[in-house]
C-alpha cells in the first residue's frame, strides 16, 4: 500500500478472496492499494511476449523445450490409461513454467530451478488444486457443457497464484475465478489465439512449436501480471 513499507499477500485481503463481510470499510482501501486492472489487451500481451522472446531467446526457448518434453510425457499417460496423472501433475509443471516467465517479465533473476517452482514452493497445494479443478470442470461439462467451459477458463490463474502469491488451493481457485470472470471472454480469446500459433509451429516441420510455446506462455504470463498485479 502507498505510504507503507510492509508487503502483504492477496491472502491478507479477504475482500479479494471472498472472506470479507458485506460493506467492509477496509475493502475499498485494500482494492485501491492493489490497483484496479483495466480491460485485458490481448494483442498487447502477444506483442510484449514476442519482444521478450526476441530479447532473451535461448533461455526462454530452452526452458520451454524442457517443459514441452514433460508435457508430452504427461500426455502419454492418458494413452496408457493413467488418466489421473495429468490432472494431478499438470498444474505443478505449468505453474513453474509461468513462474519462470514472470521473473523474466519482472526483470528478476531466473534460473532453471524457478521453472520447477511448482515442486519446491507449492507441491501439495498444486496437487489438490489440480484434482479439484479437474473434478469441477468435468462435472461442469457433464452439466450442459457451458458451466465446464466457464470454469476451465475461470480457473486459469489458479496454479500460478499458488506459486507466485503463496495462496492455498481454494483461495487460489477463487481469486482466479473472481479476477477472470469480469474479463472471461478476453481471457478466453487470449488462450484460443494461441491455437493458430501452435498450429503454425506444427506446420513449420514441428520445430516451430518450440517457438510458439514460449510465445503463448509469455502472453499468458503478461495477462496474469496485468490482471493480478495491475500497476497504478
Amino acid at each position: 500500500a502507498v505510504g507503507t513499507d510492509t508487503w502483504k499477500t492477496i491472502a491478507d485481503f479477504p475482500e479479494l478472496t471472498g472472506g470479507a463481510p458485506a460493506g467492509d470499510p477496509a475493502a475499498p482501501a485494500a482494492a485501491a492499494a492493489l490497483g484496479t486492472p483495466s480491460k485485458l489487451d490481448i494483442i498487447s500481451c502477444y506483442e510484449r511476449s514476442w519482444a521478450l522472446l526476441k530479447a532473451d531467446f535461448w533461455p526462454l526457448f530452452g526452458v520451454s523445450f524442457l517443459m514441452a518434453m514433460i508435457y508430452m510425457c504427461l500426455g502419454y499417460t492418458n494413452y496408457s490409461g493413467l488418466f489421473f496423472v495429468s490432472p494431478l501433475l499438470g498444474g505443478v509443471f505449468t505453474s513453474g513454467h509461468y513462474y519462470y516467465f514472470l521473473r523474466k517479465i519482472r526483470g528478476q533473476p531466473a534460473t532453471l530451478g524457478d521453472a520447477f517452482a511448482g515442486i519446491t514452493k507449492a507441491f501439495v497445494t498444486l496437487l489438490v488444486a489440480g484434482l479439484v479443478v479437474w473434478v469441477f470442470v468435468v462435472v461442469g461439462l457433464i452439466c450442459l457443457i457451458i458451466p465446464g467451459l466457464y470454469l476451465a477458463f475461470a480457473y486459469a490463474f489458479t496454479y500460478i497464484l499458488a506459486v507466485d502469491k503463496g495462496l492455498g488451493f481454494w483461495e487460489a481457485m477463487e481469486t482466479s475465478r473472481r479476477t477472470i470472470t469480469p474479463q472471461w471472454w478476453r481471457v478466453c480469446g487470449l488462450i484460443l489465439l494461441g491455437i493458430p500459433f501452435f498450429l503454425l509451429g506444427i506446420a513449420a516441420l514441428g520445430v516451430g512449436v518450440f517457438v510458439a510455446l514460449p510465445l503463448i506462455v509469455g502472453a499468458f504470463a503478461y495477462a496474469y501480471e496485468d490482471l493480478c498485479n495491475p500497476k497504478k
